[in-house]
């Protein structure tokens, strides 16, 4: 049976783990393996997520199955001051494609979202991403493409998805 969990900061070393082991099945046939290192070292650091939890509002969610954790998402609501829920990140092991763990964190973000008011659920997703497909099936609309200009000539070129509530 599939359980949810709110994530605390001890909850990091298993969401650096889920991200170091899905990241490579989902982005490597889009991204180098050099920029697959670089994007989770920039993510996935214990600063970053601390600075995301402690001053952002980002909130974790894990997905677990027994005592195996099989994924989480991060999410924050108001997001840039508006009636907005961003999902910034939603990550599965690989082996746990498919099982409805996806479907979960999707449907309590949506929760989440409706009781604190959100009108909005908003996330940036690679154009090339195999997700694309499961974010429309759960309701989620292109609205436009972004181009984010990192370090060291690395690029993140993404649909903006929403889904209305």
């Amino acid at each position: 049976m599939l359980l949810l969990a709110e994530a605390a900061i001890e909850d990091f070393k298993t969401i650096r783990e889920i991200a170091y082991k899905s990241w490579p099945s989902t982005y490597g046939s889009i991204l180098s393996k050099e920029q697959i290192d670089y994007m989770l070292d920039l993510f996935y650091s214990e600063e970053t997520l601390l600075e995301n939890l402690n001053q952002k509002g980002h909130r974790f969610l894990l997905v677990n199955e027994g005592e195996v954790c099989l994924g989480f998402a991060s999410y924050e609501h108001n997001y840039l001051n508006q009636n907005c829920t961003r999902l910034h990140k939603i990550y599965l092991l690989p082996e746990a494609q498919g099982k409805g763990a996806g479907k979960l964190l999707i449907d309590a973000v949506e929760n989440l979202a409706k009781e604190n008011q959100s009108t909005t659920i908003s996330l940036n997703v690679n154009k090339f991403n195999k997700a694309i497909s499961f974010y429309k099936k759960t309701g989620f609309e292109v609205v436009s493409e972004e181009e984010i200009l990192l370090e060291h000539g690395y690029k993140m070129e993404d649909y903006k998805m929403e889904k209305k509530l």
